[in-house]
């Protein structure tokens, strides 16, 4: 199953994730320091929440595509490469507490969009 991400900067990261609660009737998936996720099958979303700045108005950090294996991510490689655009490949990366392989493109207005596979969990937030 594939499933569209949000990743969200929060001002207050407690607040936001009662809130997230409350909205989809669902746990936090994952919780760390300045870290959460909901991980929802409906709908199907991937909704993280960054700690930004203490009352800071809520913004989009990134989207993304989460997809079940690294194939998946390299077949968007090639598929999003010959389409035109240019792409970031990182593999065995650390993000948001967890391993992934993923390759970056950004949308028409700069907006960050990334395809990504969670290989494992990690003891650290990572880039």
């Amino acid at each position: 199953m594939s499933r569209v991400q949000l990743a969200l900067r929060v001002g207050d990261l407690e607040a936001s994730i009662d809130f997230y609660r409350k909205l989809f009737g669902a746990e936090p998936t994952k919780r760390r320091p300045g870290y959460a996720n909901f991980a929802l099958e409906q709908p199907p979303l991937k909704l993280v929440l960054l700690a930004g700045e203490p009352g800071q108005s809520t913004v989009m950090d990134h989207l993304g595509v989460e997809v079940v294996s690294t194939d998946e991510v390299q077949a968007a490689t090639t598929r999003l490469s010959d389409q035109g655009l240019d792409t970031a490949v990182e593999n065995e990366t650390t993000c948001c507490y967890a391993v992934q392989d993923k390759v970056w493109v950004e949308g028409p207005g700069k907006e960050p969009w990334e395809v990504y596979v969670v290989k494992g969990d990690a003891p650290i937030a990572g880039g």
